[in-house]
């Protein structure tokens, strides 16, 4: 017995070792911890219980026969982040650059097919060069496996992909089909095709980080949700991620203690909004002293500002929140905006969290840039993502409520539950001063009258009131009530069972 237990510990300490001590001394030199360091901080001490730790590929081509490591380049297992159990795969740079072999997929799809079984979230941290060549076609279907789980599981269980290294070829398409990506800055990035290819087709010189950084992803492609500083930031982040996430699409919304009265006012709110109906005012503000002890995580912050989208917490349970910023482009929406909320608000629905949007929209952005690059038709996936939801949804318009953006934005008639207009909401088809010179264009050429007019079209529909005497608007509410009447609300809401018509699934316009 003592000399299987030596060789227990023997095989244990070689798989720990990864690459050796040689290659984890060049992985923290780039400012990056190790698989199993990472899994330390992202998981609660002492719960990660690792799976195939022995494991090994099966190649002998190319002389692999004579190069193995337990482990494979790939760490994996479950363990829990606040007493919640997740399961978790790490792609071990160390070995063998952390490229996928078959025995490399097997390891992650086991993973996924025992979260998906046991419906809890999945959250994979890559660190990687693609697909290891020496075993070809065999990589090529072990991604495969990966990614048909990945789509298996969408809508089930949450899908995390946090990229810490290199994320290239083929290894970028199982994040892109996960619920969220999050990168780290300066050390991690990702892309089809590298630079080198880059060069010699396009005859294109661009460095990794010009081609799939972090500030790329986050700002121009919104291939990422967000991105941090380092590791620890990063991992630190996405503990306080999944305390807002569902296990699964049946678990319903976590609920957390809070302090914070639901019934609290916010005098202040007041006054948010100027009284010059053309000056911003931030959005965020607002968000925060209504959510539960300001807590919001804010997803893709970055990309697409003129919309604001993310989770918080109303009497501790989890919330998503959508709301236009006036800061950029006056809130303004246009194809980016559209997009990235569209696919937030998709993802609540697929797990039960409710929605509370906040409208100050002065319409679709206008131009020949927006209408070639398909305005239309990104502007129909939010009103599809939004009509087609299920959730509770609550509704409060700030100020403006301008033409279509108007019904897109969560409004009664696409079956928003409760909407909410504050006493300075302005509801029309268009501002007063466009909509009166289209009413009065005879009138164009004399300054006073057209001005006259304005201000008639402003006294009769810059306010709440004509869609509260239609039932569009449930009540006009104070602002510092806000809180206090979205709280109830959810009350009011929390045994909503919708059904839509049967179907094998929609087509939404992708």
């Amino acid at each position: 017995m003592k000399e299987v237990l030596e060789e227990l510990e023997i095989r244990r300490e070689k798989a720990r070792a990864g690459g050796g001590a040689r290659r984890i001394e060049t992985q923290h030199k780039r400012g990056k911890l190790t698989a199993r360091e990472r899994l330390e901080l992202l998981l609660d001490g002492g719960s990660f219980e690792e799976f195939d730790m022995y494991v090994e590929h099966r190649c002998t081509e190319f002389g692999m026969e004579g190069a193995k490591v337990p482990g494979d380049g790939v760490v994996t297992g479950w363990g829990t982040i606040n007493g919640r159990v997740v399961y978790v795969f790490a792609k071990d740079f160390t070995v063998f650059g952390g490229s996928l072999s078959e025995a490399h997929a097997n390891k992650m799809t086991k993973v996924q097919d025992m979260a998906l079984r046991n419906r809890a979230p999945v959250i994979g941290l890559f660190d990687a060069g693609g697909a290891r060549i020496q075993e070809g076609v065999a990589a090529l279907g072990g991604y495969g496996e990966v990614f048909l789980r990945n789509v298996m599981a969408s809508g089930v269980i949450p899908q995390i992909s946090v990229i810490m290294g290199p994320c290239a070829g083929g290894d970028v398409y199982s994040p892109a089909m996960t619920d969220f990506i999050f990168m780290v800055k300066d050390t991690s990035y990702m892309f089809v095709t590298g630079p080198d290819v880059v060069k010699t087709v396009t005859k294109e010189e661009v460095t990794a980080e010009e081609l799939g950084g972090a500030v790329v992803h986050t700002t121009k492609s919104s291939i990422a949700d967000g991105a941090y500083d380092n590791d620890v930031e990063t991992l630190l982040q996405m503990r306080r991620l999944m305390d807002f996430l569902p296990e699964s699409n049946l678990s319903g919304v976590p609920e957390l203690p809070t302090r914070d009265p639901w019934d609290r006012l916010e005098p202040s709110l007041d006054t948010l909004i100027p009284d010059n109906p053309n000056t911003p005012y931030d959005i965020k503000e607002l968000i925060q002293k209504v959510v539960d002890e300001g807590d919001f995580f804010e997803i893709q912050e970055s990309y697409a500002r003129n919309m604001v989208v993310g989770f918080g917490r109303m009497e501790g349970r989890s919330v998503g929140v959508v709301a236009n910023q006036p800061m950029f482009l006056a809130g303004v929406l246009d194809s980016d905006a559209s997009r990235k909320a569209a696919r937030f608000v998709r993802f609540c629905d697929c797990f039960s969290i409710p929605l509370v949007t906040f409208v100050d929209v002065p319409g679709f952005l206008p131009g020949t840039d927006q209408e070639y690059g398909g305005l239309i038709k990104h502007g129909a996936k939010l009103l599809f993502a939004f009509t087609e939801a299920t959730v509770p949804k609550i509704t409060v318009i700030t100020r403006k409520a301008y033409g279509g953006a108007y019904d897109v934005m969560s409004s009664k008639h696409i079956r928003a539950d409760l909407n909410y207009a504050w006493p300075t909401a302005e509801i029309a088809v268009m501002g007063a001063k466009g909509a009166a010179e289209i009413l009065y264009r005879s009138e164009l050429d004399d300054p006073e009258k057209i001005q006259a007019r304005i201000d008639e079209y402003q006294k009769r529909f810059a306010n709440p009131f004509v869609a509260a005497e239609r039932g569009y608007i449930d009540e006009v509410i104070m602002p510092q009530g806000t809180r206090m009447r979205v709280c109830r609300a959810l009350q009011m809401l929390r045994n909503k069972h919708v059904e839509n018509p049967w179907k094998k699934h929609d087509n939404i316009p992708l």
